[in-house]
């Protein structure tokens, strides 16, 4: 197994707002790079000041469309954020599991959801 690295959110987006999923995006393709190539990696929230669930759906979430639980677990490590931000990332986290279970089932609850939103309009 390769040696561990460091990834810096507020290196990546230059930044201390993680709010657009395109930089979510860049986060991701860095992470889904060191997994596939099982190295263990530290995820650095140090300086980040703002953090969206839209950013981190891009950034973490659809790694567990790639990648299974056991695998992110043991290489992905987090460092430096605060509580609320691990809060959000857990929801991020569990929403994403959810989804890639089976994304069929859940897109089409989605589209259920919308269509009775729309006949009450």
């Amino acid at each position: 197994m390769s040696r561990g690295i460091r990834i810096s959110l507020f290196e990546i987006v230059g930044s201390s707002l993680c709010v657009a999923s395109n930089d979510g995006q860049k986060v991701y393709e860095r992470l889904a790079a060191a997994l596939k190539a099982d190295q263990h990696v530290a995820l650095s929230f140090h300086n980040i000041t703002t953090l969206t669930a839209a950013f981190l759906n891009a950034a973490i979430g659809q790694l567990y469309g790639i990648f299974n639980e056991k695998h992110i677990r043991d290489l992905l490590k987090v460092e430096g954020a605060e509580q609320d931000d691990l809060a959000l990332l857990k929801r991020v986290v569990d929403n994403a599991k959810l989804y890639f279970k089976d994304p069929k089932r859940y897109n089409q609850a989605i589209r259920e959801v919308l269509e009775d939103e729309n006949d009450k309009i």
